[in-house]
């Protein structure tokens, strides 16, 4: 397990791939830069495709602790940064007047601080670490709401956040910062200048093959090579949501526990809801449409493995 940050785009692509993510070039060495000079990585791309397994591999193949934004709406700084304890307080305020104390001040003073302080995700990434700087991951940040999102330029723009009782609290060594955004809503430009940005696209036929044989290697060469034919060909359709890596990955480990040699109807028939999410979908591709597009697959694949042998 590495402990330094990686000192070239080589190195991190050594780096995702010892923890068994393949990536493209162009998105190792966006990391390599971010990494490089501190500045957080914004990925955005299609639910599914691979960009919160970036900090989950960065915290552990650099042994840092992982601390984890999950956004949604309605997401404030109670929830995201800090909340004072006031059950404990209040049990500090009663002690202190049972003890004869009656300086307002004085207990305003005791009950105001750290050990009151209940730490949210934010202001936990900001604190000393053991084994160094923590990859903080916020994830889905589009679907907070834009007062949260501007709450967030302090904290990226600084690493700092403002508590009015303690006063301003800074990173001594700023965190690894991971921003991802599956687009449902535009990101304003000032967090987005604040970050380097990288487009994360659904994989190529080859990369996502080198990720199956990673992900699920119980999969023949075969079966592997007529699932990934048959997901590249999903996405060029019009469906609501096309499976992304994840179901890919989902869907052959399924595969492998039917005892799948080899696509058939029946089991593509069988499975359609491990990679499509929607009843639409489903019943869009179930029947004919799914035997026409394994078809096409069939031919495609046998092509291939003549054109190999020969």
């Amino acid at each position: 397990m590495a402990s330094t940050l990686p000192t070239s785009v080589d190195d991190t692509v050594s780096l995702l791939e010892g923890a068994n993510y393949v990536a493209d070039r162009s998105l190792a060495t966006a990391l390599f830069l971010a990494l490089k000079l501190g500045r957080p990585l914004f990925l955005e791309g299609e639910a599914g495709v691979g960009k919160t397994e970036i900090a989950k591999v960065l915290s552990e193949s650099l042994g840092r602790k992982l601390i984890r934004l999950q956004c949604y709406e309605g997401l404030d700084v109670s929830s995201a940064v800090y909340e004072w304890n006031y059950p404990r307080q209040m049990v500090e305020i009663r002690l202190a007047e049972a003890a004869g104390e009656h300086d307002r001040d004085k207990i305003s003073k005791s009950i105001f601080a750290d050990e009151f302080l209940i730490h949210r995700p934010l202001l936990d990434a900001l604190q000393d670490q053991e084994g160094g700087a923590p990859v903080l991951l916020i994830d889905e940040l589009d679907r907070t709401d834009e007062p949260f999102e501007a709450f967030l330029l302090e904290v990226l723009s600084d690493f700092q956040v403002t508590i009015p009782e303690l006063g301003t609290i800074k990173a001594k060594q700023p965190p690894i910062v991971i921003v991802t955004s599956n687009r449902t809503r535009e990101i304003h430009d000032a967090l987005k200048r604040r970050c380097f940005y990288h487009w994360v696209d659904y994989p190529t036929a080859e990369r996502e093959l080198e990720i199956l044989k990673r992900k699920a290697p119980g999969a023949s060469e075969d079966l592997s090579r007529e699932i990934v034919a048959f997901i590249q060909k999903l996405r060029g359709m019009e469906l609501f949501k096309v499976p992304g890596i994840a179901e890919t990955i989902d869907w052959t480990q399924a595969l492998i526990q039917l005892d799948t040699i080899s696509l058939n109807d029946a089991a593509v028939d069988g499975t359609l809801g491990v990679i499509l999410k929607y009843q639409d979908d489903i019943q869009k591709m179930q029947g004919s449409e799914a035997q026409r597009v394994l078809n096409q697959v069939k031919q495609e694949v046998g092509a291939g493995q003549q054109q190999g042998a020969a």
